[in-house]
């Protein structure tokens, strides 16, 4: 039986790997695979009015098409800043402006493209499992010296660093099968 002491650490530790597995879903959803999606857009700054603003703060993205993605700006004067942010936002688009909305192509990814995107995935992944175990390392930490600043029987310590080490497994788990699903839905034509 693990003592509460040691439950609020693994409790506080499968908050953090949980984070970490999000993060690296979020990060994601920037990469292009096939489809137009509008998270694509997600987390692009377009400078408005003086101040780095969110793009979807500043219009509606769609995607009408598999290939296409629509931005429709709810003030028509921030479409030059919103095309400018768009085309320097390192995703290798090329948007066109008609002076109402903006359409944003997608282009075929070539298979040197795709693999790049895919070693992409792979460094994203890595720094997520990374975190998770910095976070088991830090809680293994937490549970020595809480084992032995309350006097806690060893065999608690012992329960508690082998949960630590379930829940890593768990997480890392995750991190490998949403990376697997990427990568197929990146390498498929």
């Amino acid at each position: 039986m693990i003592p509460p002491e040691l439950q609020s650490t693994i409790k506080s530790a499968d908050k953090k790997m949980d984070e970490a597995v999000k993060y690296f879903k979020t990060e994601l959803s920037h990469i292009r695979a096939g489809k137009a999606k509008p998270s694509l857009l997600e987390g692009i700054k377009v400078e408005y009015y003086g101040s780095q603003t969110p793009l979807e703060q500043l219009a509606n993205v769609s995607a009408p098409e598999s290939r296409l993605l629509t931005v429709q700006p709810f003030d028509k004067s921030a479409l030059e800043d919103i095309e400018k942010a768009i085309m320097s936002a390192g995703l290798g688009l090329n948007p066109n402006n008609d002076g109402n909305i903006i359409r944003v192509p997608l282009p075929i990814l070539s298979e040197e493209r795709r693999k790049e995107l895919v070693k992409r995935v792979k460094e994203l992944a890595e720094d997520a499992r990374i975190s998770i175990r910095n976070t088991r390392r830090d809680a293994n930490e937490e549970i020595k010296k809480k084992v032995q600043k309350q006097s806690l029987p060893e065999d608690s310590r012992y329960e508690a660093e082998e949960e630590i080490q379930n829940l890593t497994d768990q997480h890392t788990e995750k991190v490998d099968t949403i990376l697997e699903n990427k990568e197929e839905e990146i390498m498929t034509v």
